[in-house]
């Protein structure tokens, strides 16, 4: 059975390989020239920034995430807590990208990330409150 962080930790890994097929195929019309319209434009011309951008994201605020649970995975201390925050970050990141590709609302955009912001310090203080009591 795979240690119960590897899977969410598998699942933002997944996450980021389909942002990047994503970003791929909104870039085939500009540089392959695969998908152009009629006028030679790019359909996903707006598309492509925002993509672009929410790929960049995933490799800022989640490797806090990715090094706390490999404290936990090494530290054999892993409970019901530290999962639910993994999947609650999971979630988050999902919901933030949807809301950063599809919306120009950045209002929102933030209020969605603060639940991925939270869940990655609770998921700290669960390190760091074990690695105190140890």
């Amino acid at each position: 059975m795979p240690n119960p962080l590897i899977v969410p930790m598998a699942a933002h890994v997944a996450w980021a390989a389909f942002l990047y097929v994503l970003l791929t195929i909104a870039r085939a019309p500009a540089v392959w020239g695969i998908g152009r319209r009629p006028d030679g434009g790019n359909p996903w011309a707006k598309l492509e920034p925002r993509i672009s951008a929410n790929l960049s994201n995933q490799f800022e605020w989640p490797l806090f995430f990715h090094v706390a649970c490999v404290l936990l995975i090494v530290a054999r201390d892993i409970g019901p807590l530290p999962q639910m925050l993994a999947w609650i970050f999971i979630a988050g990141r999902v919901l933030h990208s949807v809301v950063q590709i599809c919306t120009a609302n950045v209002r929102l955009r933030g209020l969605v990330f603060m639940v991925n912001f939270l869940a990655v310090l609770a998921l700290w203080a669960v390190v760091v409150g074990r690695s105190l009591l140890a």
